[in-house]
């Protein structure tokens, strides 16, 4: 098992900021910043925390509180190309100190994060907007997840 002693600050950092930036991605996909879309990734994190004890990596990353610098990246589109760029730095240091399983799991836990806040709140009549759509599709191959 795989905890946050593994990393360095900087890749800890990373693997933390993953889920929040899949979020802010999907949300900043229609331009919008709904609130229900916010808590639904408030709620993942929740979800993800009951079932505590399956991955010791992905209790340590629920048991934190997902933060998101709103300044930080300055405009939509440097959240997209910083944003899908610390996912493919939080992937490579998994990768380098983790189990496949354990990165797998986070795989899943992001995709199915930002899947669940592009479903929270309906844009044009949709469930998932085809921008949204675009979002999560970037955030998974990022993540290097299938599908």
């Amino acid at each position: 098992m795989t905890g946050k002693a593994a990393f360095t600050e900087e890749e800890w950092q990373a693997v933390l900021e993953g889920p929040p930036i899949a979020g802010m991605l999907v949300i900043t996909a229609e331009s919008g910043g709904s609130f229900r879309e916010t808590f639904a990734l408030a709620k993942a994190y929740a979800g993800a925390r009951e079932q505590h004890g399956e991955s010791e990596l992905l209790d340590e990353i629920v048991a934190v509180k997902p933060e998101f610098d709103r300044k930080r990246y300055g405009s939509a589109e440097a959240l997209g190309q910083e944003g899908l760029q610390r996912l493919r730095d939080a992937v490579a240091a998994l990768q380098a100190k983790a189990t496949p399983e354990e990165v797998e799991d986070y795989r899943n836990f992001v995709v199915a994060l930002a899947e669940r806040v592009a479903a929270a709140h309906k844009e044009h009549g949709e469930r998932v907007s085809p921008n949204e759509q675009a979002a999560l599709g970037e955030i998974a191959a990022s993540l290097g997840a299938q599908g």
